[in-house]
């Protein structure tokens, strides 16, 4: 199983919550830096940040966490989380609340391969495409 880990500079809190609101996606499992055991410290400041997380998006798995700062790399670049949604309606207003603040890149339309498909970034700096494909694709 392949999974998408996502990182986050302290505001992984609020992508899970707009996530749930945009997608549906419910938390499996969740870890704030506070709750590690004593041989993994954390700074004070960070107690509240997300450690780890696993929820799940329609079924899919997906990971996450605040990145310690000193090792947060930045937004992604050169890769999209790509959700395959079968009814075009329901693909359309997901595209739009999920890319609600954030930047499209490809309008959400109908293509030769899809029912409908578009791409954008969040507001939290992860790309994103939404797919609905066409019978034989």
């Amino acid at each position: 199983m392949i999974c998408p880990y996502l990182t986050f500079n302290g505001d992984c809190e609020q992508a899970l919550k707009h996530y749930g609101d945009a997608l549906g996606a419910k938390i499996d499992m969740m870890m704030r830096y506070g709750e590690a055991p004593p041989e993994m410290p954390s700074a004070p400041e960070h107690k509240d940040r997300i450690m780890h997380v696993r929820f799940s998006i329609g079924g899919d798995v997906v990971m996450a966490s605040d990145s310690p700062p000193a090792y947060y790399q930045g937004k992604p670049h050169g890769i999209s989380v790509s959700l395959q949604i079968t009814d075009v309606v329901e693909a359309e207003r997901k595209f739009h609340a999920l890319l609600e603040c954030g930047s499209v890149t490809m309008p959400f339309g109908k293509t030769f391969w899809s029912k409908g498909f578009g791409m954008g970034v969040d507001r939290f700096g992860i790309p994103w495409m939404i797919n609905c494909p066409a019978d034989g694709y």
